[in-house]
């Protein structure tokens, strides 16, 4: 046995080795996911209710950017139906940017069962 070494003590140049690779790993993942994110913030998708009396856009920041409001559905004596359906929209719009953001970012995961990916 060399000098300095102890029977069943392994040198860990190796694991260090391994470490340094997963850290790459990791970093090349976290650019890509900026990326795809980068790509999701751009993207922007439409809902309506009501039959199309109330239409609005949401963008992949999870912002409102547009309400279109059909004449006919502004009814003073009824103003509670309209806050109904613009809250149906928007709550539509933003299921679906939150269903393309999970589908994107399982994608670059690719089942790592990674919490919050």
């Amino acid at each position: 046995m060399g000098k300095g070494m102890r029977a069943g003590k392994k040198s860990s140049g190796g694991g260090q080795a391994a470490m340094q690779k997963q850290l790459q790993q990791m970093q090349a993942m976290q650019r890509k996911m900026d990326e795809i994110q980068a790509e999701l913030d751009e993207k922007e998708v439409s809902t309506t209710a009501g039959g199309g009396a109330v239409s609005v856009t949401i963008n992949g920041k999870k912002e409102l950017t547009k309400i279109e409001l059909k004449p006919e559905v502004v009814d003073p004596d009824d103003v509670e139906m309209l806050q109904d359906l613009i809250m149906v929209a928007v709550n539509e719009g933003l299921r679906q940017i939150e269903e393309m953001s999970a589908n994107e970012m399982s994608k670059l995961t690719g089942g790592l069962g990674i919490p919050g990916l």
